[in-house]
């Protein structure tokens, strides 16, 4: 069987994206990578994300070079899938679909191209934006974020070696220059530094993210959410005594490092519940809703500078507590300092925000397209509640669920909240 050609296009990592700066290639032309490898790294207001390949097979062509800043869909290259990937790309038909202004994949391997001296054959599939002519025109080559790092830094461009093609300069340049700068202090030199030196420890890229375009972008996408989706919310308050004693008791004779946190439980419950709920777990697209395979939890991660991410925690139904603590810290750790891979930005299959100990009582989530179901956890609590005919002081926690009525009803919702509130009672079973 002749082995298909598929166009590596930049992708869409969410509703809230429109384009993004491919940055740095990871593989070569007459490379054979697997599916899921990661291929490229691309910058969007989000920070730096691993693109993954969708199929096996072999780079045939890379059309377009690092530090350019392209729109969602535009080509930046071909693979020929292997034979045995055929299911692949039946797989993948609708993970192409995407929002707006994206493009799908095409199979054709000679897109038409022109060249942009001197830096780069370009695919002219769409049109360069503002901040790619600075980065053709300027006489360093930089992404956008890396200039916005060196400048919060007082780094002069010039001076600075970039290891990319044509001396591009790329964040890993920046971020190993600032790591040399602060090794070649001395212990006095440091003791001695500025107050706001010491204050302040050297800004990272992720740091560095523009907060304002990421949160019009946010909520762009949930304007578009909001228009769209025909939403329908309910909130249960849920009894949390049993398990926050359950996980005072387990966490005793764990090392701090090693404790589990409530956000863990609430999880691990969601997790296995889903596939009762199928309604709940899935995508709506063109027109008609499709039940996901597999659970898939993205968790809402609230960004120090501000801002937000939405990574998902994968197969989470089947993590144990251990491991589903360990996931939640990876994501966290590399949402906020390091970088995600594409898939954790866009195979969520529901969204649970939890608002923690932030003093809201309740939270009511924007469902995040294409899913069609987002859980809001509130603050902890002490509320009075009648148990038996007695009063009780118990911890308390407010859950909400907001749903596509496309796809589910209030019954549907109303029976998830219920059992949602008995697995809870039932912490060792997790």
């Amino acid at each position: 069987m002749a082995r298909q050609s598929f166009d590596i296009v930049m992708p869409s990592l969410g509703a809230d994206m429109r384009d993004g700066t491919l940055t740095e290639w990871l593989v070569a032309e007459g490379e054979h990578v697997s599916k899921g490898d990661s291929i490229a790294v691309i910058e969007t207001n989000k920070g730096a994300i691993e693109m993954e390949s969708y199929y096996s097979g072999t780079i045939s062509r890379l059309l377009v070079q690092p530090m350019l800043t392209l729109p969602v869909g535009a080509i930046l290259g071909t693979i020929n899938a292997d034979s045995n990937t055929e299911t692949d790309a039946e797989e993948n038909a609708d993970a192409d679909i995407v929002t707006d202004n994206e493009q799908p994949v095409s199979q054709s391997t000679s897109p038409p191209i022109h060249n942009e001296p001197p830096i780069v054959p370009v695919v002219s599939t769409a049109p360069a934006t503002e901040t790619s002519v600075r980065a053709l025109t300027s006489q360093r080559l930089a992404s956008p974020i890396v200039r916005a790092l060196a400048q919060q830094q007082q780094l002069d461009l010039q001076g600075i070696s970039g290891s990319g093609p044509q001396g591009a300069i790329l964040l890993k340049d920046i971020q190993t220059l600032l790591q040399d700068q602060s090794a070649a202090l001395s212990p006095s030199e440091a003791a001695t530094a500025a107050p706001s030196s010491k204050a302040e420890p050297p800004k990272t890229a992720t740091s560095c993210r523009d907060s304002n375009a990421m949160r019009e972008a946010i909520a762009a996408a949930m304007e578009k959410s909001k228009r769209e989706i025909p939403h329908y919310y309910l909130s249960h308050e849920i009894d949390l005594s049993v398990a926050q004693q359950w996980l005072s008791q387990e966490n005793a004779g764990r090392d701090p490092d090693d404790r589990l946190l409530l956000t863990v439980l609430l999880i691990k419950a969601v997790a296995i519940l889903l596939p009762r709920f199928p309604a709940l777990n899935g995508h709506y697209l063109d027109g008609r809703f499709e039940p996901a395979p597999a659970i898939h939890i993205g968790t809402v991660i609230s960004l120090r500078e501000g801002g937000l991410m939405v990574p998902a925690m994968h197969h989470a139904d089947q993590l144990s507590l251990n491991d589903t603590m360990l996931a939640l810290r990876d994501i966290s750790q590399r949402s906020r300092t390091g970088r995600l891979r594409s898939s954790e930005l866009t195979d969520a299959t529901i969204t649970l925000t939890h608002i923690g100990d932030r003093g809201s009582d309740s939270v009511f989530g924007v469902i995040y397209p294409p899913q069609v179901a987002i859980l809001g956890f509130g603050r902890l609590r002490q509320s009075p509640l009648v148990k038996q005919g007695q009063i009780n002081i118990c911890d308390t926690m407010t859950v909400t669920l907001s749903a596509d009525h496309r796809v589910s009803d209030g019954i549907q919702g109303a029976k998830f909240l219920h059992a949602l509130s008995q697995q809870l009672q039932q912490p060792e079973l997790l």
